[in-house]
């Protein structure tokens, strides 16, 4: 075979381009060479020569492949210690699965096993993993394949060489994993590997990467975005989905450009110069300026200037979304595309499409917003970009699908304090309670409409401070033009409200509109739970003042309460079906535990208002709380319900006697479940000390079952804890207790399982300061 090592590179490379059958020449003495039989530096010659050969095209490939074995025996080469010959055949594979046709030969020689166990080698050449990945990237174009690779050992040394210095090596692994993406069925085995957060490193603004890597990156992230579950993952890591409109959407885009700068959110800046630029210079160099140290701007404020100058610019010179409109074609419609920008540029450039003229591209805008909003950070900074403004702005636009988006885009973000306060100084209100006022919309709209209603009109800050306060920032915001004037009967209202403070009114003439008030009653009786509680929350708002509680008494609010009261989950449980599905059960019961508690609130707060307490049918909402506080809705929704029972109670006379029935029964089904309750889960010994000391107060007061009631609820357990590790006081009272307990013959076996013997004979031998009781204890139980 030493002849063969004389064979010149050259000279196959001229078999290659002057024999017009590229099968003559060297190509069959150089797949001989490929044989183990042969000598190391022969077959690296030789599989050298064929890579070479190949990068001609498919008719240089299909005349290698015709002769047999010739894939196995350079698969096979993979294992060779020689870098040049791992680099060389790994180089051939590239070439011959760029065919389709041989793609699934490749596979089935075992090279994908083989180019695992070389990409495990501690050290290798950047050549080598180039060209091994590459075999992977063409190979995962086959979707058998895809599934055959993402669940063998590779992908995690894939997501390792993420980190590799040669920007090729990257790439390579950027196109595995892009394909990899296209195939649903290795999403979760992708995500468990940690590809969301390296792949979200990529595209973040101070990590250098090319533009193939970047867009391998972001094709990752959007195929893995599809699924809602991990298009959250991909934003938690500071990563925002922008709708892409076309490049036209934003030629209506018109940024003012003799206004004086100012911030995102509105605010002016104070003008040191006499009169603006005249092409938006002084707009432009407050944001590439902002970053100076001496500008007293907030952290968040500064990152919005800068955003909103970088997609304005960008607007201006028109450069948004050039390179996709030669796609557009080809690809699926733009109105169901996304790109993924980090957070900076995704928030400015979403509150810039809330400003172009397109509906749909709003629509969309406002829907990402929505999905962008799920953490407090992120709705800040949307607040200050000035998306609130807009968005507030947006409601009163006549589509349906730009309402729609504006609205989800509002509902969340009013989970922040901070962003709802300036929600409610936008005004949002008339509008808002207009679109509610509408029986016909659907039920996920008003669920949104309530959720922003609810947590601008909380029942837990005081009234006055929000019901009469002027916008938060201190300036009166005028109605929007829309608007119509007050009516004299209104105004008599409004006239009423402000007799009683020293504020003046903002919202009380939507608040108090005989529409709105008769449409939260009609969600009490006829939806779902958890409308009813967000119903009830504001109702609960507006009753907080004489002159409010006489316009939600004019609506029939009693009728709204009887219906949450009278829950179907109550009606099931009297008739004793059979649940057939527990956890949905579960939820119902947790719902509905909910909206009777709000349900009482209200009532309660109701009853403060005498003309109300002298039109209730209080024996009837009395059976009604009383049926409920026996139910099992969880124990912290009944603390309302006890509350507004002992309320009614008091009706007719103060009464603090055990006899009273309803005290009675708040004692057994709120009070001792309460305590019980404490005593098992409070971490604070104080807690659990005066939990059981009042527990022990009630049983030896003689309320009926109300020892039962404590071994029912599960409380000896506990109890024996408490008296091993309590203090003086605490075991004190808890010997007590499991005594009471002991007199029924019953409880023997519980007191006894729960350890309570080894404990009580502690106590006694110990000679600690309770050990007669803790003997009385011993001499009633079966020992």
């Amino acid at each position: 075979m030493d002849e063969f090592r004389f064979v010149k590179l050259q000279d196959i490379e001229a078999s290659r381009s002057n024999s017009s059958n590229p099968s003559d020449g060297y190509v069959a003495l150089f797949v001989r060479m490929l044989g183990l039989d042969n000598d190391p530096l022969d077959r690296e010659q030789a599989v050298v020569a064929l890579w070479k050969y190949a990068l001609g095209g498919k008719h240089y490939v299909d005349a290698i492949l015709q002769f047999r074995g010739s894939i196995n025996l350079t698969v096979n080469l993979l294992k060779s210690e020689s870098s040049a010959t791992c680099e060389a055949a790994a180089g051939l594979l590239r070439v011959v699965s760029s065919v389709n046709v041989y793609r699934d030969l490749v596979a089935e020689s075992g090279a994908v096993e083989e180019i695992t166990g070389l990409l495990r080698r501690p050290s290798l050449t950047s050549d080598v993993k180039e060209q091994s990945i590459s075999t992977l990237w063409n190979l995962s174009v086959e979707e058998k394949l895809r599934v055959k690779i993402a669940y063998s050992d590779l992908l995690p040394l894939l997501i390792k060489f993420l980190e590799d210095e040669d920007i090729k090596v990257k790439e390579a692994v950027g196109g595995v994993l892009a394909n990899l993406a296209l195939s649903h069925s290795c999403h979760k085995i992708m995500v468990e590997a940690g590809v969301i957060a390296n792949m979200a490193k990529l595209l973040k603004a101070d990590v250098e990467a090319s533009k193939v890597i970047r867009k391998e990156a972001k094709s990752v992230l959007l195929e893995l975005a599809k699924d809602e579950y991990y298009k959250i993952l991909v934003m938690e890591e500071g990563l925002v989905l922008v709708p892409m409109i076309g490049a036209a959407a934003y030629k209506s885009y018109r940024p003012a450009l003799h206004s004086w700068p100012s911030l995102p959110d509105g605010i002016e800046i104070e003008q040191n110069s006499k009169s603006p630029s005249r092409y938006g210079a002084s707009e432009l160099l407050l944001g590439l300026n902002i970053q100076d140290k001496n500008a007293n701007v907030e952290e968040a404020k500064m990152y919005a200037i800068v955003g909103r100058t970088q997609q304005q610019f960008l607007a201006r010179i028109g450069a948004i979304e050039m390179e996709d409109e030669n796609k557009s074609n080809s690809e699926s419609p733009s109105s169901r595309r996304f790109t993924v920008l980090p957070w900076m540029d995704g928030v400015a450039r979403l509150v810039l499409i809330l400003e172009l003229e397109d509906e749909s591209a709003i629509a969309r805008a406002a829907e990402s917003i929505a999905d962008a909003s799920i953490t407090e950070h992120m709705r800040v900074s949307f607040k200050e970009a000035g998306a609130v403004k807009h968005l507030s702005r947006l409601l009163h636009r006549p589509s349906d699908a730009v309402r729609l988006g504006v609205i989800h885009a509002l509902e969340r973000l009013s989970a922040s304090n901070d962003v709802c306060q300036r929600i409610e100084a936008e005004g949002v209100l008339h509008p808002l309670i207009n679109s509610l006022k509408h029986s016909e919309i659907s039920e996920g709209l008003t669920d949104m409409i309530l959720n922003i209603l609810a947590r601008i009109l909380d029942p837990s800050k005081e009234l006055k401070s929000k019901f009469y306060d002027g916008p938060v920032n201190g300036s009166k915001k005028e109605r929007d033009a829309t608007c119509n004037a007050p009516s004299a009967e209104k105004m008599d209202e409004i006239h009423i409200l402000n007799s009683t403070s020293s504020l003046q009114s903002v919202h009380a003439e939507d608040l108090l509109d005989s529409a709105f008030l008769a449409r939260l009653t009609e969600i009490l009786k006829t939806s779902s739970p958890h409308l009813q509680r967000k119903a009830a929350s504001i109702l609960e708002f507006l009753s907080v003042n004489e002159p409010c509680i006489e316009k939600v008494i004019s609506v029939d609010i009693e009728s709204g309460i009887e219906a949450v009261f009278c829950q179907k989950f109550l009606k099931d449980m009297e008739s004793d079906i059979d649940c057939q599905q527990p956890e949905l059960h579960a939820l119902e019961v947790e719902e509905a535990g909910l909206a009777i508690s709000a349900a009482s609130r209200l009532l309660t707060r109701l009853l403060d208002s005498e003309k109300f307490r002298c039109t209730v049918n209080s024996s009837h909402f009395t059976e009604l709380l009383r049926r409920i506080l026996k139910s099992t809705i969880p124990l912290h929704n009944k603390d309302w319900v006890a509350a507004c029972l002992v309320k009614l109670s008091s009706l007719s006379g103060p009464n603090l006697d055990f006899e009273n029935p309803i005290n009675m029964e708040v004692t057994l089904y709120e009070t001792i479940p309460r305590l019980i309750n404490q005593i098992k889960s409070s971490f604070s010994p104080e807690v659990q000390e005066a939990a059981v000391v009042e527990l022990n107060r009630i049983i030896s007061e003689g309320v009926v079952d109300s020892t039962r009631a404590v071994a029912v609820e599960g409380g000896i357990f506990p109890l024996v804890k408490l008296i091993e590790k309590g203090n003086g006081r605490a075991i004190e009272a808890g010997l007590a207790i499991l005594y009471n307990l002991s007199m029924d013959s019953e409880n023997h076996s519980a007191i006894v399982a729960a350890g309570a013997v080894p404990a009580l004979r502690r106590i006694v031998l110990s000679q600690r300061p309770q050990w007669m009781r803790a003997l009385h204890l011993l001499r009633t139980l079966p020992t």
